[in-house]
């Protein structure tokens, strides 16, 4: 970034009293360790992991903040520009990290767009038959879909992204990343087989969530997600959305919903009252709660708790 960019973003932050997001000042940066930032909570993970001692990680998007509501500050853009590398995930997810990623000088700051290499899915690929302004998703990314680090497989790629950017910035360390990365990658592999694991045992293919963010996950393990869209957890579904809830609950015999983030207990007890299924969580991952991130959770505990969930709306007995 520019000098002229970074005494912009600094006149904005003062004018404009904006609240920061989650990116330290870049004077209490380690002079010692890489700068190293994320967009979403995955990359967070893996780069803490994969770099250990030798990396300072902040992800952007404090705990508790939907991604796509996410918004970079004058302050965020300010200690992004003293970054070593900037890892993010492209596809059209973060319009606001492909935007930052511009301006940032590339001498300085390594950016990494960790599904630029990936096979990527168009949404007509994974069921996705509800998706669409008409259904009353906001969350548009266009004809991809970029929820790649759902399925362990894809994640263990942009893993292996992380790694090569760690060398290639530190290549002094690179005995250590490459053995960092070898145990994620182990841990990965092994969570990739619980799934398919549990997969085998389900006698339904089929499951319903509020958001179809996990097309990659259904894709995997050959499943099949039902996007009940314009149910948020925060409101009550209209007399409209509540009857196609019902006949799609009907027709495919689902037992449960899963719920992007934790459900209200107003829309739980409409959920229960009326579809007669429960209620659970299917996290993507794109950030943690802040009881989440007090309890010190990672990408391979809410993986998990993915795959109990996922596994009681498939219908396997735990």
């Amino acid at each position: 970034m520019n000098k002229g960019l970074i005494f912009l973003a600094a006149i904005l932050l003062l004018l404009t009293g904006c609240q920061p997001g989650n990116a330290a000042n870049p004077s209490s940066n380690d002079p010692g360790k890489l700068q190293v930032y994320t967009s979403l909570f995955p990359f967070e993970d893996f780069a803490k992991k994969i770099g250990g001692d030798h990396v300072q990680v902040t992800n952007l998007i404090p705990p508790g903040v939907e991604s796509h509501d996410f918004e970079l500050t004058a302050r965020d853009m300010t200690a992004l520009s003293h970054a070593d590398l900037f890892i993010y995930n492209g596809a059209g997810m973060e319009a606001w990290a492909e935007k930052a990623a511009k301006n940032l000088d590339t001498k300085r700051t390594l950016v990494v767009e960790t599904t630029k290499k990936l096979p990527l899915l168009k949404r007509e690929e994974h069921g996705d038959q509800h998706h669409g302004k008409d259904h009353g998703d906001q969350h548009d990314h266009g004809d991809i879909d970029p929820h790649a680090w759902l399925d362990p497989a894809l994640a263990k790629k942009q893993a292996e992204a992380i790694r090569d950017a760690l060398i290639k910035k530190d290549a002094k360390h690179a005995a250590d990343y490459r053995k960092n990365f070898e145990q994620v990658a182990a841990e990965l592999d092994k969570l990739d087989n619980e799934f398919q694991s549990m997969v085998k045992q389900a006698p339904k293919k089929e499951f319903a969530v509020s958001h179809a963010a996990f097309g990659y996950l259904a894709h995997r393990y050959g499943l099949k997600q039902m996007a009940i869209s314009g149910l948020s957890p925060s409101d009550e579904p209209s007399p409209q959305e509540l009857k196609r809830i019902i006949e799609e609950v009907r027709e495919h015999d689902i037992q449960v919903i899963l719920f992007e983030t934790l459900v209200s207990s107003k829309i739980a007890e409409v959920v229960k009252r009326e579809v007669k299924a429960e209620a659970l969580v299917l996290n993507p991952l794109e950030g943690l709660t802040e009881e989440e991130k007090a309890q010190g959770m990672d990408y391979f505990q809410v993986m998990r708790k993915n795959k109990e969930h996922l596994a009681k709306a498939l219908g396997v007995t735990q």
